[in-house]
């Protein structure tokens, strides 16, 4: 995957990361960067989202202290816990009574964090509105909260009645899950848990669209790039696999493919898109270059990075992968003569691979008479902007066509330069 210029973690995580703790947070950093292969799969994820909103009402407020999670987790993963044991016949007489104290808020601590989750949360949830396959991770959690018994321990807590036999009787269940698997099982099963939360709250709050899976064709209603303020909404639907862009500078380009490409990443995520409606094809290779630099570790120029870049997704496409692929101003790091040529069979050529979708942005126009813009699998558009008298209007809507608009001239005269190389 190529999709550094997509912003994900920096600029599109944040939009759904709600987690409480650095654990959840960790999940749900490693969810953002692992498309899933499968429809099946993808259409499971959404379910297990659904069931998420489903369940609002119940998990809109769930919190808990940080210090809490925190103290618990390393308290199970530590040494405390053996040595309780190896002192149970011993701990009343031996014990220093730091030591006892010591446990007992460890413990306490366990017992108010357990018993929160399963009482306020995990035992009222709707557990039919999840797909069965994550009911069952659900019913694993509360099973480990009727095995630790946190009801019971939860009321003697309240009732200030915590004795040292209860501490034993607490540690002695703790370390038979732990000898098992069990606690670090339930560690996995909370920390995606909170993820899937995480997530389902920044969909809510962003009032994302969960997409419908196709095989080939894409549609987008009202999509937009969810990082601009008051961005422009545009429509685009295609069977074809190859899409040309055009507009002048400044027309918004880059944004427009980088709110495609991000739609097209979230969905294979399974998770919402920032649309009203879509439709998306699984795509297992997804390539994003948008931010054009030169790759100096490798010693590659502009240009070459760009061919590199290319070979790899047409390697990709022969083998069969289908692969969604954005290429901004694609070659423009060489002379313009060639840049036609080669841009001619590039997309001539991408246009082979049917199960493919690769979109192209450019400023070459004279690739409008090159190209092969009367077949089925290349489609043409531009971002539309108008004149007024010398003004560039830009409104950023997507519009099938190409572009003849130059405002290179027109934006260079309106700064003086003319009249200052003169």
């Amino acid at each position: 995957m190529n999709i550094n210029d997509l912003q994900i973690e920096k600029g599109i995580l944040p939009l759904f990361d709600n987690t409480i703790n650095e654990f959840s947070k960790v999940v749900l950093k490693e969810m953002f960067t692992q498309p899933i292969s499968s429809i099946e799969e993808i259409k499971l994820r959404q379910a297990i989202l659904k069931g998420f909103t489903y369940n609002h009402p119940i998990l809109k407020n769930y919190h808990y202290s940080t210090s809490y999670i925190n103290d618990v987790y390393y308290f199970l993963e530590g040494s405390q816990l053996k040595a309780m044991e190896k002192q149970v016949l011993r701990y009343k007489l031996l014990t220093s009574t730091s030591e006892k104290i010591k446990n007992a808020n460890k413990l306490t601590q366990l017992i108010l964090l357990f018993n929160k989750l399963n009482s306020i949360y995990f035992s009222n949830l709707n557990l039919a509105s999840f797909p069965q396959e994550y009911q069952k991770e659900i019913k694993e959690i509360l099973l480990f909260f009727e095995r630790l018994n946190t009801d019971y321990y939860g009321r003697v807590v309240q009732e200030g009645s915590l004795k040292t036999h209860h501490l034993l009787d607490l540690a002695k269940r703790l370390l038979k899950e732990k000898s098992n698997g069990l606690i670090t099982q339930f560690w996995q099963r909370l920390f995606l848990f909170e993820a899937y939360l995480s997530i389902n709250l920044g969909i809510m709050k962003n009032n994302f669209t969960f997409p419908e899976l196709s095989h080939s064709r894409l549609e987008l209603r009202n999509f937009y790039y969810p990082l601009i303020e008051s961005p422009v909404l545009n429509n685009l639907e295609t069977d074809s696999n190859v899409i040309v862009i055009t507009g002048p500078n400044m027309s918004g380009k880059s944004t427009l493919l980088k709110a495609i490409g991000l739609c097209i990443y979230l969905a294979q995520l399974g998770i919402a898109v920032p649309a009203s409606q879509a439709i998306i094809p699984l795509y297992v290779q997804i390539s994003i270059s948008i931010n054009h630099k030169d790759d100096l570790q490798n010693g590659y120029s502009h240009f070459m990075t760009e061919v590199i870049n290319l070979k790899e997704v047409v390697k990709k496409a022969q083998s069969g992968m289908p692969c969604f692929a954005v290429f901004d101003e694609l070659f423009s790091g060489t002379n313009e003569e060639d840049a036609l040529e080669i841009c001619t069979t590039t997309i001539n050529g991408l246009s082979n691979f049917k199960n493919s979708l690769f979109l192209i942005s450019t400023h070459i126009q004279k690739l409008k008479d090159t190209i092969k813009a009367s077949s089925k699998s290349i489609e043409t558009y531009h971002i539309d902007c108008k004149l007024a008298g010398n003004t560039p209007q830009f409104n950023y809507l997507l519009k099938p066509g190409w572009s003849n608009l130059k405002v290179g001239k027109i934006l260079f005269e309106q700064e003086g330069l003319n009249q200052m190389l003169s």
